[in-house]
């Protein structure tokens, strides 16, 4: 009984030392909130509000262009199985029907190139090589807004950090007194809307190399499966 007893005890002081831990992490999250939204503010609604704008629509932009490369990534070596199977049991029409139902831009590529397969290999070729660039062209929509924010982001916050100094100098200059506590203000918000614009330009920065990444992938992936698409087509016009 004495056993039992001291089980449930040091259960429940476990179970007190967890919700005590619980409470304090909730405490410790907002505290960081609040002093996140301080911070802000002290930084001039202003510049910081220009930069939360730039990092708004950077993410806005980097989540859809990571949603579309997402859906746009295909598996090209099984498409390409399909394709020659289809291509020695059905012939061309069988294999653009297996590219209508397979998304994403290597199968819109494989389609077109099978579209000019009567014509000869050449045709076929100028046809997947020219559509391959217009979906190159789609993968890489919108990303070079990505990079302006990158750059405009750190500019913004070295502008209001120029600003900030300008008025700690005219604090000075009124007060006539260079002492800590009559430039504090001015230095203040120069350091936090450098730091701001700067966290907003790493943030973007992991989305971008991520995007540009993805689309290499995919690139590559399409130049590889346009190479075997012309040699299924060089082997079943023979």
């Amino acid at each position: 009984m004495k056993k039992v007893v001291n089980i449930l005890t040091i259960a429940g002081f476990m179970f007190l030392g967890a919700i005590q831990s619980t409470y304090a992490q909730e405490a410790v999250e907002k505290t960081f909130h609040q002093e996140l939204k301080q911070r802000f503010i002290e930084g001039g609604p202003g510049f910081m509000g220009i930069v939360l704008v730039a990092l708004i629509l950077g993410l806005a932009i980097a989540i859809e262009r990571i949603i579309y490369l997402n859906m746009a990534t295909t598996n090209t070596k099984k498409l390409v199985a399909n394709v020659d199977e289809a291509l020695s049991s059905g012939g061309v029409e069988a294999a653009k029907e297996v590219c209508r139902n397979t998304k994403g831009p290597v199968a819109s590529i494989f389609y077109q190139g099978l579209e000019r397969a009567d014509e000869g290999l050449d045709a076929a070729e100028k046809a997947v090589v020219g559509y391959g660039g217009v979906q190159m062209g789609l993968l890489e929509k919108n990303i070079s807004w990505i990079s302006l924010f990158i750059a405009l982001a750190p500019m913004l916050g070295f502008m209001g950090t120029v600003i900030g100094m300008i008025g700690a100098f005219d604090a000075i200059a009124v007060a006539n007194d260079i002492s800590p506590a009559v430039v504090a203000g001015g230095i203040k918000v120069a350091l936090l809307t450098t730091v701001f614009g700067l966290v907003v330009a790493i943030i973007l920065q992991i989305f971008y190399n991520y995007i540009i990444s993805k689309v290499d992938s995919i690139v590559n992936n399409m130049e590889d499966a346009s190479i075997s698409l012309i040699d299924l087509l060089a082997k079943y016009k023979k």
